[in-house]
């Protein structure tokens, strides 16, 4: 996996265990629906067209996720984007690096034939 892509899974991985230890009091690990996002997520980026020139998803063209689980990574992000600046700094940072760079760029580039 590219190191972009690895990061971005560890992003969405710490959200959502900031959102289950937070919203359903979970200790150690993640309840099942939690989990089960998780594995969405994963699997969905590994899936994902554009691979390491892959845009945030907040501004990506292809919304891959089922409407269901959009819905539930974005309460996730809602409740753990403002607190990842305080529990994970430098993963927020990233994150907010990856979707200043070549929003644009990256969807172009893939579908342009020079």
């Amino acid at each position: 996996m590219h190191p972009r892509l690895a990061r971005e899974l560890k992003t969405v991985e710490v959200m959502i265990d900031l959102y289950c230890r937070g919203t359903h009091g979970t200790r150690r690990g993640r309840c099942p629906s939690c989990q089960a996002l998780a594995d969405y997520a994963r699997q969905r980026l590994a899936r994902c067209p554009f691979q390491h020139e892959k845009p945030t998803c907040a501004h990506c063209t292809i919304h891959c996720y089922r409407p269901a689980m959009r819905e539930q990574i974005r309460a996730v992000m809602r409740y753990a984007g403002p607190r990842m600046l305080v529990h994970h700094p430098v993963l927020a940072l990233f994150h907010l690096m990856d979707g200043r760079r070549r929003k644009e760029g990256a969807i172009q580039n893939r579908y342009s034939r020079t």
